[in-house]
């Protein structure tokens, strides 16, 4: 029988890697583990953490196609952080300028959430805690 134990990391390819990069880690905070630049696939790699459990992996290639995300094409819908105080969270990347969605409450269990972007449109979403 598999057992998964838990998501290990998320891939987010990045259109621009510096404008990800710093939205990645100033904007939301995350820490940086550690950053490679792979000549032969001129990529950068770079591991971020996440509540100490968690990773992005943000990569740059070259040249990368556009994906569809909306209206809810099929594939990864969004990723979504947890946070203690929605209100500050969303005050907080407000003043980076990046626009949230109205807040809403989720009818299953009663918490507040809103959606945003990151630099490439991958719909992101804050979900109080």
């Amino acid at each position: 029988m598999l057992r998964l134990n838990k998501i290990h990391h998320v891939a987010v390819i990045s259109s621009d890697y510096e404008r990800s990069k710093y939205f990645y880690t100033v904007i939301l905070g995350l820490k940086i583990i550690r950053e490679i630049y792979r000549k032969e696939r001129q990529s950068y790699k770079l591991d971020l953490e996440v509540g100490g459990q968690y990773q992005i992996e943000l990569f740059s290639f070259p040249e990368p196609p556009n994906r569809p995300s909306r209206p809810e094409a099929a594939g990864l819908r969004h990723l979504a952080f947890e946070v203690d105080n929605i209100d500050d969270a969303v005050a907080h990347i407000n003043n980076y300028e990046v626009i949230t969605e109205p807040i809403r409450i989720d009818e299953t269990t009663g918490k507040r959430f809103t959606f945003f972007a990151d630099p490439d449109g991958l719909p992101l979403e804050l979900y109080e805690k």
